[in-house]
């Protein structure tokens, strides 16, 4: 079995500095760490590879330095790593993300046999769009299941897996034929730590790399910028609360006055609740 794990590398949502003419994020002097839901993904697909067998393969898009994020995934278990890095990706949305990874993938399926699982994290804490997975598999034509919970296997011989999927109102358990393309939900999983004989293999190993030409990117017109159809109209910190946080005198109290000290204080600083749960109490 062939699994593709797409992670991507981001700047540490603490410190993270936005352009102020071009609205986009400002990479350079910013600590990066792997994207944690991509995280839970890679340890999904090294948890299928240790029970039914295969490889897995990493894959990112990104400058350079994203090298880093693709050794530490060697560090905690995977095959080999892919980094598609080229001037022409800069200033990607998520459009051309999906469109350049696609064309990776595409590649990768050549090189080293098509994947019968993708893996993307759910979202990244940069963006937060959940969109390019779905753009994945729509340029793929793959089955997708987004939002999985749990795998509860493979059934090899029939090529399908089976996952659980968080729905409103409960839990969603599918069946899918493969090749299929999954992103899963944070908490699914906990990432295992890497050995020493790992980490050192990671640090002497190859990382592929490969440019939007050694990938088969067709029409670089939908890379980077001029591939990006959205358009960032204002970047703002949300603002401060002008109320500031209180204590209330309910030490050493039991339960039921503490409860009855919050209602109290709630109904004080907001009457128009007090006057809702009366009306709902009284079936109006």
């Amino acid at each position: 079995m062939h699994i593709v794990v797409c992670i991507k590398q981001v700047p540490d949502s603490a410190q993270i500095r936005v352009h102020p003419v071009t609205n986009t994020i400002m990479r350079q002097g910013v600590p990066t760490i792997i994207n944690p839901y991509d995280l839970v993904v890679l340890e999904e697909a090294l948890r299928l590879r240790d029970n039914y067998g295969g490889t897995v393969t990493v894959l990112t898009m990104g400058p350079p330095m994203a090298e880093d994020s693709l050794r530490k995934c060697l560090t905690f278990g995977a095959d080999r790593a892919v980094l598609l890095t080229d001037r022409f990706f800069a200033g990607s949305d998520t459009l051309a993300t999906s469109y350049a990874l696609t064309a990776a993938i595409r590649k990768i399926s050549e090189t080293w046999g098509k994947p019968d699982i993708v893996f993307a994290g759910k979202q990244t804490i940069d963006g937060d769009t959940a969109q390019v997975g779905p753009g994945i598999a729509s340029r793929l034509n793959l089955q997708q299941l987004t939002y999985v919970s749990k795998i509860n296997g493979v059934v090899s011989d029939k090529n399908q897996i089976e996952v659980e999927r968080r729905a409103e109102g409960g839990i969603q358990v599918l069946v899918s034929t493969m090749p299929v393309l999954v992103t899963m939900i944070e908490g699914s999983n906990e990432m295992r730590r890497g050995t020493m004989a790992a980490a050192l293999a990671a640090a002497k190993a190859e990382i592929v790399t490969w440019s939007a030409a050694d990938a088969g990117v067709e029409d670089m017109t939908k890379c980077g910028l001029r591939g990006s159809p959205t358009v960032v109209k204002k970047v703002f910190a949300p603002a401060a609360r002008s109320e500031k946080a209180f204590q209330l005198p309910v030490a050493g109290k039991p339960a039921e006055e503490i409860a009855a000290l919050l209602l109290e204080d709630l109904f004080q600083r907001k009457p128009a609740i007090e006057d809702e749960l009366m009306k709902f109490a009284s079936g109006q």
